[in-house]
């Protein structure tokens, strides 16, 4: 790829009629490019393709791969060695983001974070199998140099929880090695969420929870085509395909990433695509020894920032369109979002500031990150709430469908009963159909959970931000108070 330019949105779309095994509602698509479940996301997609190749847009999202002759890569490949890499990076990725406004949680910049945060780390695989981390090395020049889409699958699926997943009545529940000789593994069995899924190239399949004894076979680190033979996507609801409308959906008919569960039918995996061959530790590791965990998530908060400003405008509209914008009440609530909105911001920057060298690279700040995570866990509900609580009944009295204003008898009635000082009746309609897609639908309501749980639950961030935090600091400066005065000293000052 990287001789013949960069790619296009055409040329990811064709990427994907590669007949890969999708099944919904029953049967199996054939092509995801065409289905109404899926076409309008994968001509997201495709903008975030175009936009990358348009020549104005060039010296921002890619960087010159080192070694190549001036052959240009996507920045989210990028490995930066310095402040300033980390900063071109981000305003890439903040641009790329701005065009679906953080609703693609899994767009091509996570997975390709993940990957390169592993390469940055990669002589933790060196130390345990020059020929894994060998195999980890191609893969990242493979990936960059062809502009993949991964996803991954790093979650068991949730069956008996209070088990192993060997212990489960069905060892294969969880994908695991079934088999291994001279070509490479065989994998059999489940991993989710393969979010994104259904628009990627390849999958990075691994498991990022702790394992106890007895799962080895479940510890595997690999990477495979998504139409690998074996390998079934079982695809959750298809919002887009309830969202026929743009008008009446405008997010979710076009950024419905979709999420699916993964079965290997004992899919054949080469060992140039093994990482890690059934070691618990390491599972671990390739996370949190290199800098994976932190590469990826610093990613998410990205997305997350400009999220929460696409969420600031609905707010500020919202006020706007239904005229109490001058209210004391309203601005002290605006006043507040404005604010936690600055937080998320303020700790994006905080980590490259923050961020150190890792050999020759330079990595974002691991414990303002988890901050970050711990901090937006709690508030993006109370955010979504207090958005809610703003726009009022507004949000759901609407007419049923932009079918609705074909009729010319009921457009006069949408004149009179959708007014606003600000904008028309349609421009009302228009807005609020966008502020409920964005709080209120079932779309909506998936993003809820989506980030309430995408980096773990909530005693998970917790945990990472106590592991990360300089608590000698901290004890240090009570130590110094404790240690400038002692019992037997004030007693004798009280006697003297």
């Amino acid at each position: 790829m990287l001789t013949e330019g960069l790619k296009t949105g055409a040329q990811h779309t064709e990427s994907l009629r590669d007949a890969r095994k999708i099944y919904l509602d029953g049967a199996l698509v054939d092509d995801v490019t065409v289905h109404p479940a899926y076409r309008n996301a994968v001509g997201s997609v495709a903008a975030l393709y175009d936009f990358q190749s348009a020549p104005e847009n060039v010296d921002l999202m890619t960087f010159a791969v080192p070694g190549s002759g001036g052959a240009r890569a996507n920045r989210i490949w990028q490995l930066p060695e310095c402040h300033a890499d980390l900063v071109e990076r981000r305003k890439a990725l903040e641009t790329w983001t701005e065009l679906h406004g953080g609703f693609l949680g899994r767009a091509p910049d996570h997975v390709a974070s993940c990957i390169a945060g592993i390469f940055m780390g990669r002589e933790v695989l060196e130390a345990y199998d020059p020929a894994r981390a060998k195999a980890l090395e191609d893969y990242y020049h493979y990936a960059r140099d062809n502009e993949l889409y991964l996803t991954y699958v790093i979650i068991n699926p949730q069956a008996d929880r209070s088990k192993a997943a060997h212990e489960q009545a069905d060892p294969w529940l969880t994908a695991g090695v079934v088999d291994e000789d001279a070509e490479g593994l065989t994998i059999r069995g489940a991993k989710m969420l393969a979010t994104g899924g259904v628009l990627a190239n390849e999958v990075f399949v691994t498991c990022i929870q702790p394992l106890r004894e007895g799962e080895e076979p479940y510890a595997v680190s690999f990477a495979v085509p998504m139409n690998a033979k074996g390998l079934s996507i079982l695809s959750r609801k298809s919002y887009e395909a309830a969202a026929p409308s743009v008008f009446d959906n405008p997010l979710a008919s076009r950024f419905d990433e979709n999420d699916a569960v993964l079965h290997f039918d004992d899919v054949k995996v080469p060992w140039d695509r093994v990482f890690i061959n059934q070691d618990r530790e390491m599972c671990a590791r390739q996370f949190h020894a290199t800098p994976a965990h932190v590469y990826q998530n610093y990613q998410a908060q990205i997305r997350l920032m400009v999220k929460m400003r696409f969420l600031m405008g609905i707010a500020r509209k919202t006020a706007e369109t239904n005229g109490v914008i001058q209210f004391p009440q309203v601005r002290e609530t605006l006043g507040q979002l404005a604010a936690q909105n600055a937080m998320v911001d303020a700790l994006v920057h905080a980590m490259e500031i923050k961020g150190s060298h890792r050999g020759q690279y330079f990595v974002p700040d691991n414990h303002t990150l988890y901050a970050a995570q711990v901090l937006t866990q709690q508030m993006y509900n109370d955010i979504i709430a207090t958005l809610r609580d703003l726009a009022g009944g507004g949000l759901i009295m609407l007419p049923s469908s932009i079918a609705d204003f074909g009729n010319p008898g009921l457009r006069t009635l949408i004149g009179k009963t959708q007014q606003s000082p600000t904008t028309s009746s349609e421009g009302r309609v228009k807005f609020f159909k966008l502020a409920w897609d964005a709080v209120g639908s079932e779309f909506a309501s998936r993003h809820a959970q989506y980030e309430m749980f995408y980096a773990g639950a909530s005693f998970v961030t917790k945990g990472h931000s106590f592991r990360t935090f300089d608590w000698d600091r901290c004890t240090n400066l009570v130590d110094r108070m404790l240690d400038g005065y002692d019992l037997d000293t004030e007693l004798a000052a009280m006697d003297a």
